[in-house]
């Protein structure tokens, strides 16, 4: 099976030509020729698995028939980052449709945003920025045609639901347009939400089973206030490309990009509290090479799709097993071998155990025969950077978190930290394996 299949006007499939697309991927493979028919689609499945293409090239194929400089197609994405490669996405493919693409965030001047969609055929936006566009009436929804829902399960983490159902209520009834709807999990609020909007949908689950196996696992035992010494000394012993180091904070992944460049690394930052322009620099200088160290939270990283990711790097691990598969979905790409190593303390033992469970088998321990464990808290620690990150997954905004329970078992040990570190049984390298206690 290729794209020539799918049968698109001669000017999309010149795109999708351009745009180096031969065979499909399997998400597009099944789902393209249901969206092609008109279908609504709920889609699961992980970054780099090609779903922008699923909805992209159908609606620049629908659009080429119909009226041109009036709103007929929304996307609606969580941040500005995905929102933008969404956006050159349809500019890419649809380079000979003449049809406009136009993206529309928040951090940025709204009058040229205003200006653009006077003409626009096609919206990529996020929620608050397309709500003010909608309530000063800037930006008109009657004759939208298709709706999409890009990482639908974000959006419910970041606080979004209630905004999107807003947005829906100024669009045409679910009969009487297509939606198609993307996660890569599937809470219950989003489902209940997916039951609300898809008309009779078709799903197409891919690649939430488990992570790729070009992907090789590792966890690395030890105390909170040791994380960043540990990181430090891994990037040295490592042989690493680019590497996305994952955190659960906003404060904690500006504090670590900041010390790993005190440290000597070209690093830097992604989180919410910089501007636009900050953003997007920090963003093509990881793309093009010229920064090695890419700190960001699960929030900010969403979109980021960077072909030659050699390490992921969980400082903190996630919230849940689909969250670390999502996270390590990032490496290991195109047949290209990728690490995923994840630091993790006392706390983090049911977190392991579910890791395991969703990849099928126990992730190798390892400990470094070079490092001190031993080494105690300082009077300098920050302790809001070196206190557990504690939080609650899908907390609504300015919602206090709740601190994790400590577990009754395990707990400190005299001898390198945790008990379950023995000091005697290092490992030699980075690489040698020990059998692992979880």
């Amino acid at each position: 099976m290729d794209f020539k299949s799918f049968s698109f006007h001669p000017a999309v499939a010149e795109g999708a030509k351009s745009a180096g697309f031969v065979t499909p991927t399997p998400i597009q493979a099944q789902a393209i020729p249901e969206v092609m028919k008109g279908s609504d689609v709920m889609g699961l499945a992980q970054t780099g698995t090609g779903k922008t293409a699923v909805f992209a090239l159908p609606i620049l194929n629908q659009l080429m028939n119909g009226p041109r400089g009036q709103v007929r197609a929304l996307v609606i994405a969580p941040t500005r980052e995905l929102a933008e490669q969404i956006h050159d996405a349809f500019r890419t493919l649809g380079r000979k449709t003449r049809l406009r693409s136009v993206s529309v965030y928040g951090g940025v001047g709204i009058n040229p945003q205003i200006q653009a969609l006077k003409r626009a055929d096609i919206v990529v936006g996020c929620p608050g920025r397309l709500l003010d566009h909608i309530n000063r009436r800037t930006l008109d929804l009657s004759g939208l045609e298709v709706l999409v829902l890009d990482e639908a399960d974000q959006m419910f983490d970041m606080g979004f639901l209630p905004d999107i159902r807003r947005i829906i209520s100024h669009i045409p009834h679910k009969e009487k347009r297509q939606t198609l709807l993307f996660s890569a999990t599937m809470p219950g609020d989003i489902r209940s939400l997916a039951n609300e909007i898809l008309h009779d949908p078709l799903t197409v689950q891919i690649g939430l089973t488990a992570p790729a196996e070009t992907v090789s696992h590792a966890l690395y035992p030890v105390a909170q206030h040791l994380k960043t010494a540990l990181l430090i000394k891994l990037l040295k012993d490592a042989d690493t490309g680019s590497v996305l180091v994952f955190t659960r904070t906003k404060y904690r992944a500006k504090s670590l990009g900041e010390k790993l460049t005190r440290a000597g690394y070209s690093s830097t930052s992604l989180q919410g509290n910089l501007s636009q322009g900050k953003r997007q620099a920090a963003l093509n200088s990881f793309r093009s090479g010229q920064t090695r160290i890419l700190v960001a939270t699960d929030i900010a990283a969403r979109g980021i799709d960077v072909s030659n990711i050699s390490h992921v790097i969980n400082y903190d691990i996630p919230s849940t097993a689909e969250a670390y598969i999502h996270r390590v979905g990032r490496t290991g790409r195109a047949d290209k071998s990728g690490e995923a190593y994840t630091l993790i303390t006392n706390e983090d033992r049911r977190m392991v155990i579910a890791i395991n469970k969703a990849i099928g088998s126990k992730v190798e321990q390892r400990v470094l025969t070079d490092f001190n464990y031993n080494e105690r808290p300082s009077a300098s620690t920050d302790k809001r950077f070196d206190a557990p990150a504690s939080y609650r997954p899908h907390s609504s905004p300015g919602r206090k978190a709740t601190p994790k329970a400590k577990p009754k078992s395990g707990g400190r040990s005299d001898k390198g930290g945790f008990a379950w570190l023995s000091p005697q049984k290092k490992s030699k390298s980075v690489g040698n394996r020990r059998k692992p206690k979880y």
